[in-house]
């Protein structure tokens, strides 16, 4: 089960009492105060954590408290210092805290971390009030609590290229095509209903994530069909591929109305427009089923004032090409320069048409 979302209570332990003793020991009648210091309560500390990949974990459990220290005893000994209590995330997590909307931490990148509630401080026994004046202090402090918080936690999946488009568009079908990933595929609209990550591997060793989205419809952003909360998951990613089905609106005027629909959805989501000036690559599906002689990729950049690359993600047609745009494109976003030489399409990615 996929969870992108979860509040959170964590509270740090609490220190341990100061003790207040006093030497008890034979030939000793002046032993003096011998009260030790309460132990340090545990802190909490979320890090992200390589191999997770969702908040399931905190789905059910709502509650997350350290251990408290241990109180002082006589000897002069101080209690135990309680363990710090780890929470392990998925990389991408946002940490905010939920009463004042403020972000904590950008658990970004494997071994990020964050200490969101400190533990308490343990508390001074006897021994620590004595003086030349006051010999035999009969006071402690008692330990102090620890920190205590609520927590959103959001979780934005950590991808190269995003792919988004209207239902039934063959978004999962290209995922399974362009990766080992297994996403459902149906007949029918809403077959996805959350993010599927694909590692994308081209020949050099060269790879890419790829995030498959939920299908959007216009009004998304107001909660019509499956809303588009999930379109948190692509802020991060370097590309959107916009993918558009060729046969499944009958014109070509059809085909720039559902770019237009799209594109318009990336622009109000959140009232902004980080997703709308992100790259883009105009992608038309199924251009198998299209006859012979239409130019619809020609006719459709007329439309639309971009390029546009035709495939078929069920035949496998123009598959290396599009794996090769998305490359230069996550190159010049990475600031890192493509291979000079062209080392040719990996075996699953040749052109079978």
């Amino acid at each position: 089960m996929f969870v992108d979302e979860a509040e959170i209570y964590t509270k740090a332990g609490d220190g341990g009492h100061g003790c207040v003793s006093f030497r008890r020991e034979r030939f000793l009648p002046r032993g003096g105060p011998d009260g030790g210091t309460g132990g340090g309560g545990g802190s909490v500390i979320l890090t992200a954590t390589a191999g997770i990949d969702t908040l399931l974990d905190f789905k059910g459990k709502h509650h997350w408290r350290a251990a408290n220290g241990r109180p002082g005893m006589g000897k002069n000994m101080t209690g135990a210092t309680a363990d710090d209590l780890a929470m392990r995330l998925p990389p991408g997590t946002l940490v905010y805290d939920r009463d004042t909307a403020i972000m904590l931490k950008d658990l970004a990148q494997p071994g990020d971390s964050v200490c969101v509630a400190r533990g308490g401080r343990g508390g001074r026994g006897n021994k620590s009030f004595a003086t030349p004046t006051n010999q035999t202090p009969r006071e402690a402090e008692p330990g102090d609590p620890g920190e205590e918080r609520w927590l959103r936690l959001e979780l934005k999946l950590i991808a190269d290229v995003g792919v988004v488009g209207l239902p039934n568009a063959g978004k999962s079908t290209l995922l399974s095509r362009l990766s080992k990933a297994r996403p459902r595929i149906a007949a029918y609209p809403f077959t996805t209903l959350e993010p599927q990550l694909g590692i994308v591997e081209l020949s050099g060793y060269r790879r890419f994530v790829v995030a498959d989205l939920p299908g959007l419809i216009e009004g998304a952003h107001r909660g019509e069909g499956l809303g588009d909360a999930f379109l948190r998951h692509i802020e991060r990613t370097r590309v959107i591929l916009h993918l558009i089905d060729a046969t499944g609106s009958g014109s070509v005027a059809d085909a720039a109305e559902a770019y237009r629909v799209i594109r318009g959805e990336l622009a109000n989501f959140r009232n902004g427009r980080v997703l709308a000036d992100k790259p883009e690559l105009v992608v038309l599906n199924k251009l198998d089923l299209v006859p012979d002689g239409v130019d619809l990729c020609g006719e459709l950049e007329g439309l639309i004032g971009c390029s546009v690359v035709g495939i078929s993600a069920v035949t496998g047609s123009n598959l290396a090409t599009l794996g090769e745009r998305l490359w230069k494109l996550v190159c010049a976003d990475r600031e890192t320069p493509p291979p000079a030489q062209d080392l040719g399409p990996p075996p699953h990615m040749v052109d079978l048409s």
